[in-house]
């Protein structure tokens, strides 16, 4: 895009967040109804903010990546982003938005299933509208990625479900570490979008419990959630080196899913054995072919990727299958991987296996890394009552899918090639500065297109 074409664009009178309502409404056109539907805990005689309103609010701190309860309050206290919050739901407009400690007291006592549901059908439209089917793995699978990662550390016990951890034991200088984690299973729809499918909250029943909580005790309750609320949803479990045991595999099975896990020295000893005889006797599959990696801010490389396979071992009476790649740059060895898989591998998938077992660090960079660090800041506190860190961690999870589908939809970020930072600061100034009408919020239906 030329100079002039960007200006052109840029000159444009540009309303970020009907733009952002546009996407929303296409894909999720009954969300601010589905919101309204949340079962409201708190005393109805009392109550002066509707639920609607706390929830929606909380999204919109989300994606215009206010970091702090309080930061929120002065941001929002403007005439113009009071009408359009108002209007945009449909109420009667009130004077001002409800205080960061109304909405925290709400959030202390919405149950977790409430905003559960409301993200199940915002999954479900997605996968009906059928847009991303492009992103399935082998053309069939669904790809489910499953991570944990650390929210909140504490050096004081923050509540009877703090897990613990000491430092530097035995020493002058230890110390116990009180901190909180979440087990994620995230949703792979295409190279550059994932989103949260189901959390597990990594939680001790109570203070000073015999055995702790852990990542692979929450997957066996995580797996349950994914199966019952998702059972006919064909998966593919992408997995780091952690779930390479019996235990997974019997989950899988049972559950009818598939699972490409990584390997590292030490995981299953046997089953490694086992494949290296097989290998030495030369009775492998194997490909090798060349390809090209493309960078964005460096000179594309040539790279020679060897995969080799071995199918039909068995662990403890499950069938595994074995996938192993090398890549070589410049005749040098670069990289090396290998994956336990419950799918036969031949040459036709090989090499699309191997692409597909390297997507691991989507959860780590498009999914943590960016909310921790670039948008959302989930690691800090929007409160202290334990409920409400839940509530405030899952709105989270719901404001970033639409944020996705919003950076996915929207042309002009495409255009102008917008960074995370902003996106968010155009939403937020736009919310701020710029009245909606009831025009704006009657919206056609439109066809987003994705390139391939």
């Amino acid at each position: 895009m030329t100079r002039a074409e960007k200006r052109a664009i840029k000159n444009q009178i540009r309303n970020a967040i009907k733009e952002f309502l546009k996407i929303q409404a296409h894909y999720f056109p009954d969300l601010i109804e589905d919101i309204k539907k949340i079962m409201d805990e708190r005393n109805q005689s009392y109550v002066t903010y509707e639920i609607e309103v706390i929830i929606f609010v909380m999204i919109l701190k989300n994606i215009c990546s206010i970091e702090s309860m309080q930061e929120m309050n002065e941001a929002f206290n403007e005439d113009t982003c009071v009408k359009n919050i108002y209007r945009v739901l449909g109420l009667e407009e009130k004077d001002y938005l409800p205080h960061y400690v109304t909405i925290n007291e709400c959030l202390s006592r919405l149950d977790n299933q409430e905003l559960e549901k409301v993200r199940k059908k915002m999954v479900y439209g997605i996968i009906r509208k059928r847009s991303f089917e492009y992103g399935k793995f082998l053309g069939e699978k669904w790809l489910v990625i499953v991570d944990a990662t650390q929210l909140f550390c504490f050096k004081e016990r923050h509540c009877e479900h703090c897990l613990t951890k000491t430092i530097n034991r035995g020493t002058p200088e230890e110390k116990t570490v009180y901190y909180h984690q979440v087990l994620e299973a995230k949703l792979v729809l295409g190279d550059d979008m994932i989103i949260s499918l189901a959390t597990e909250f990594i939680e001790n029943p109570r203070a000073n419990a015999s055995k702790q909580d852990c990542e692979l005790t929450s997957f066996k309750r995580l797996a349950e959630t994914v199966k019952r609320e998702y059972p006919r949803l064909p998966i593919c479990l992408l997995a780091d080196s952690l779930y390479a045991n019996e235990s997974v595999f019997g989950i899988c099975r049972k559950s009818k899913w598939d699972f490409l896990i990584r390997y590292k020295e030490g995981s299953i000893p046997s089953i490694m054995e086992e494949y290296r005889e097989i290998v030495n006797m030369g009775e492998m599959g194997e490909s090798v072919p060349e390809r090209e990696e493309i960078y964005r801010r460096k000179p594309n490389m040539k790279q020679k990727l060897h995969i080799r396979w071995v199918n039909g071992l068995e662990y403890r009476k499950h069938p595994i299958h074995v996938l192993e790649l090398k890549i070589e740059r410049e005749g040098k060895k670069h990289q090396e991987f290998t994956w336990l898989s419950s799918i036969e591998i031949d040459a036709s998938v090989a090499e699309e296996m191997t692409e597909t077992g390297r997507k691991r660090w989507l959860i780590e960079n498009e999914g943590f890394n960016i909310q921790k660090n670039h948008r959302y800041m989930i690691t800090h506190a929007n409160s202290l009552d334990y409920n409400a860190m839940k509530n405030h961690y899952l709105i989270t999870q719901i404001a970033d899918i639409l944020m996705q589908m919003y950076e996915n939809g929207d042309r002009g970020i495409k255009e102008l090639k917008y960074t995370i930072k902003k996106i968010s600061e155009e939403l937020l100034e736009s919310l701020r500065k710029q009245e909606l009408k009831a025009e704006d919020l009657r919206f056609e239906k439109i066809q987003i297109r994705r390139k391939i």
